[in-house]
């Protein structure tokens, strides 16, 4: 994909639908409750709650809000019990995509995931059908404009990562789940701001998808990412910039 790679081009105009549709504090405030019930209210000792309220500086969610959904995780006036469960799809064209949910009931949550799925052209598909297809991954991305290929290099690898490659205008760095914080704690204590940093589900390999199947695919992902219990849609489609321009 030329310019911004598939992680940042889908996140940016995910949060744009999101942010449009008010849903974006109700689903970090969700995961920031499970983090705290799970792990406890303590960041420095809950990397899940680390990574939650991440996504909450992103979204600039209201500290307020922040500090209600973690009471409700360490037992102040929560009762609900959320689980997490991933389903596994095909999207038209046959591309796989993997469905991260949190959920209190998990049949409303297969039955409206499964609608939207079939619905546009999709089909549901059996536990590893495709998340084999995937690992389990830190993504980091950084501007060219912040720093060298040889600063990035080395402050990346340095601390861990797996791999760090030029995509346009934007460094890819992958890292394993283990090394994801010690490799973005390097690059701010160097002064690089990410434009996107995230543990997700990396295809292994990618299909490039174009024209009508393309926009049929991101409106798949946005009609799935529009459910209240979704987190994260993941695919092993490759979506040129131009495709997303198209439907702005």
């Amino acid at each position: 994909m030329s310019g911004h790679s598939k992680w940042s081009n889908i996140k940016h105009r995910k949060e744009a639908q999101d942010n449009k549709k008010g849903k974006i504090f109700t689903k970090i405030g969700r995961e920031l409750t499970v983090a705290a019930k799970i792990g406890g209210g303590d960041p420095s000792s809950n990397s899940r709650l680390r990574l939650a309220l991440d996504k909450a500086r992103a979204a600039n969610m209201p500290k307020d809000n922040v500090e209600r959904a973690i009471k409700k995780g360490t037992g102040e006036g929560n009762d609900q019990v959320f689980e997490d469960i991933m389903y596994e799809g095909y999207a038209p064209g046959g591309v796989g995509i993997l469905v991260k949910t949190l959920t209190d009931n998990r049949n409303r949550t297969i039955m409206e995931v499964r609608t939207v799925i079939t619905k546009r052209g999709g089909s549901m598909a059996e536990a590893g059908a495709v998340s084999w297809q995937f690992d389990n991954k830190g993504i980091i991305e950084v501007p060219v404009s912040a720093c060298s290929e040889d600063e990035i290099m080395d402050y990346a690898l340095e601390a861990g990562a797996e791999d760090v490659v030029t995509d346009g205008d934007i460094y890819s760095i992958t890292t394993a789940p283990a090394d994801f914080e010690a490799v973005k704690n390097k690059l701010a204590e160097n002064g690089i701001e990410p434009e996107f940093a995230e543990i997700a589900m990396k295809p292994r390999m990618t299909v490039d998808v174009e024209g009508d199947a393309a926009k049929k695919i991101i409106a798949l992902v946005e009609a799935l990412e529009d459910l209240d219990d979704v987190q994260e849609v993941y695919g092993n489609y490759k979506i040129d910039d131009s495709v997303f321009d198209e439907m702005d």
